[in-house]
């Protein structure tokens, strides 16, 4: 596995770790749902319920893969694991992708504006700088705009373990 890839998944751990007790746990899912619905005003009801419910089936994924002691939650090790078997989570990781690129989008263009995907990407937790980076990579038109496949693809590669180099890792150096 990448080095790259090991700090991709750390730092997704302790953004899904939103109450900060060192393990990730279905209220997680549930409080960054929250806060990502919260931000997407723009967007209407389904695509909404259909970002919580990727949350949601993101968390059941985690819980049913890498809970091996049943306890309800996922330690950091357990977590590892979805690196480690990337195979396991290929689905889960697209819808949610999908999802959250959806709720970028909400006027169905198949562009994204940069002010949207800051405040969705800093809604789950990261950087304000580092997601600007992010979004700078991805090559935004004059218009300052990302194209959804883009960013769907840049997430789908996040949780690659044979990934290194891509645009992702600029998220890496710090959460907020």
């Amino acid at each position: 596995m990448q080095t790259e890839a090991q700090a991709r998944i750390g730092l997704v751990f302790s953004l899904f770790d939103v109450n900060g007790n060192g393990r990730v746990e279905a209220d997680d899912f549930e409080a960054m749902a929250g806060r990502v619905d919260a931000v997407a005003t723009a967007s209407d009801d389904a695509a909404r319920a259909r970002m919580t419910a990727a949350f949601r089936g993101y968390w059941e994924t985690l819980a049913t893969e890498l809970d091996t002691d049943r306890d309800g939650s996922v330690t950091p090790d357990e977590f590892a694991a979805c690196v480690l078997s990337p195979e396991r989570f290929e689905d889960t990781v697209a819808e949610f992708a999908e999802s959250l690129a959806a709720l970028g989008d909400p006027d169905g263009d198949g562009r994204i504006e940069r002010p949207l995907f800051i405040d969705l990407m800093t809604a789950i937790g990261f950087e304000t700088a580092n997601t600007n980076a992010l979004f700078d990579a991805f090559g935004p038109s004059g218009a300052d705009e990302v194209e959804v496949p883009t960013w769907v693809e840049a997430i789908k590669d996040y949780y690659r373990p044979d990934k290194a180099g891509i645009s992702g890792d600029l998220l890496v150096g710090g959460t907020g």
